[in-house]
């Protein structure tokens, strides 16, 4: 009988992946201490694993803090992940054409376990405008590119997705699960998802869902920016048609047969 793989998990390697996830937006530079209180292992234990991701350069040390930060090698390690990816390739072109026709910030983003995440954006050339956020983890109940994610998956995979909750961002964030999954239901027959301050306030956007040859949801292509350029009659009249458009050529470029 066939093990489950998480019998063969090195806790040593959990340990020292769980390390680099505790650095964040908000927590860029951690020291020993904190680190050994959040993974509630002793300081001795952190230290080793610090050294050890040092030498291989996926953990650096702020001199004049001493306190650790993410090194150099999980940069390079992201930009061989994105290099390998065949969408990108094929989406790039597509998301500058987009930002330079609506004028607004473009973005393709991934689904990742309970989020999705940028990979590729062409910011606006507006002095005020919607700053890309590549590699960071999108909530998926309350933003335009996650909503298209979670709009055309299974009952199953939804009721999955679901299980953390829904946490409020703003009063618009919608929290209710029951209103949540009538509100995909609009999206799925319109075929794009808007977001109005859901997230952040001030933000409001649109995305469209993007097909593979597989003809399963593999990604988000969304427009961004500030709510009062993006206003609700902008996006669903302007914007949108010019997303759908978009959408559907970059589902082709990647084998997708409507």
């Amino acid at each position: 009988m066939r093990r489950e793989k998480t019998n063969y998990i090195i806790q040593s390697v959990s340990h020292a992946l769980d390390v680099l996830e505790q650095f964040s937006g908000e927590h860029d530079e951690l020291g020993v201490t904190e680190l050994s209180k959040r993974l509630k292992l002793h300081k001795n234990n952190v230290f080793r694993l610090l050294a050890t991701l040092e030498s291989r350069s996926y953990i650096e040390q702020n001199k004049a803090t001493e306190n650790y930060r993410l090194g150099i090698g999980c940069l390079q390690l992201g930009q061989t992940f994105v290099a390998h990816m065949g969408l990108l390739q094929q989406a790039h072109p597509i998301i500058e054409s987009l930002a330079e026709d609506a004028s607004e910030t473009a973005f393709v983003a991934v689904p990742r376990k309970a989020c999705v995440v940028a990979v590729d954006a062409v910011e606006a050339r507006h002095p005020v405008r919607m700053s890309s956020r590549i590699g960071e983890a999108l909530p998926l109940h309350c933003t335009a590119a996650g909503k298209v994610q979670l709009a055309f998956i299974s009952d199953a995979d939804l009721r999955e997705a679901l299980t953390a909750g829904l946490p409020k961002f703003t009063d618009k964030t919608i929290t209710d699960q029951q209103r949540l999954q009538q509100h995909l239901k609009q999206i799925a027959e319109a075929g794009h998802a808007i977001e109005l301050g859901e997230h952040i306030g001030d933000v409001h956007s649109v995305a469209v869902p993007i097909r593979d040859y597989t003809r399963n949801v593999v990604a988000s292509l969304a427009v961004s920016g500030p709510a009062y350029r993006m206003t609700a009659d902008r996006l669903e009249k302007d914007i949108a048609p010019q997303l759908i458009k978009s959408g559907r050529e970059l589902s082709s470029r990647l084998g997708y047969k409507s």
